[in-house]
């Protein structure tokens, strides 16, 4: 399974992606966040799916941006990438279907191009169809979603700050790492500014963020005391 989350905000955009690709006693990690970054031309790609169809999608799509140069829009991109996922499924979806995989590529698709007037966020089918996101849905997390998400509802808007957002992305991640045994470290972290056609990158352990961790363990358990009891009275009351 896969944790990919793509927040957009005012501020810019932060993605997260863990690395884990197989659990058990083989244990394989790969980065799943491909960034092209030229001038006035940043974005990055993320999936959820089959590495063996994300790879390949990648590959072609790597060939077109050779062949046609530059997008001047994100969303030129993420139809080029659409076509070229379109492409594997005409080539390999049948033999994997009758191998009992599935085709099941999700990408995150967030950036800005010169002519774009703000920076995007994109959610990208296995169909090759695609959704934009915005203000009343800044996030979108691909692969285990389940356990991130309940808190970024709660937390997270179009006002909320690079850091608001990067914090938020985290303990979205750590909570999905501590519920299910096929995400977890290191995770990559890609940064994008509005207006600066900047992408950073930045890779975390383990050890890195262990004492965030503990310490957002420690406040939710201290949270839970700081409710009132008064309403909780009413039920317990019928046990004695």
């Amino acid at each position: 399974m896969t944790f990919c989350l793509g927040i957009k905000v005012k501020a810019g955009l932060v993605a997260i992606a863990d690395t884990r690709i197989t659990s058990g006693t083989d244990t394989t990690i790969k980065k799943k966040i491909y960034v092209q970054q030229k001038n006035n031309h940043s974005f990055f790609i993320m999936t959820s799916g089959l590495r063996s169809v994300r790879d390949k999608a990648v590959t072609y799509f790597e060939e077109v941006l050779e062949e046609e140069g530059s997008f001047t829009k994100l969303y030129q991109a993420v139809n080029a990438f659409g076509k070229q996922l379109r492409r594997v499924a005409d080539e390999d979806k049948d033999v994997l279907q009758k191998s009992g995989l599935k085709f099941n590529l999700n990408t995150i698709v967030g950036g800005q191009l010169q002519d774009d007037d703000e920076h995007k966020l994109y959610l990208l089918y296995p169909e090759g169809n695609w959704v934009e996101l915005g203000e009343s849905a800044p996030f979108v997390i691909i692969g285990n979603s389940g356990y991130g998400k309940p808190l970024l509802n709660r937390i997270i808007n179009q006002n909320s700050t690079l850091a608001e957002a990067l914090k938020a992305g985290f303990l979205s991640f750590d909570s999905t790492r501590v519920s299910a045994n096929d995400v977890d470290f290191p995770i990559d972290v890609s940064l994008y500014e509005k207006d600066s056609f900047n992408m950073v990158e930045h890779r975390y352990e383990k050890h890195d963020l262990e004492k965030i961790s503990k310490l957002w363990e420690k406040e939710l358990k201290k949270a839970l005391k700081n409710i009132p009891n008064s309403w909780t009275e009413t039920a317990l009351a019928k046990l004695k």
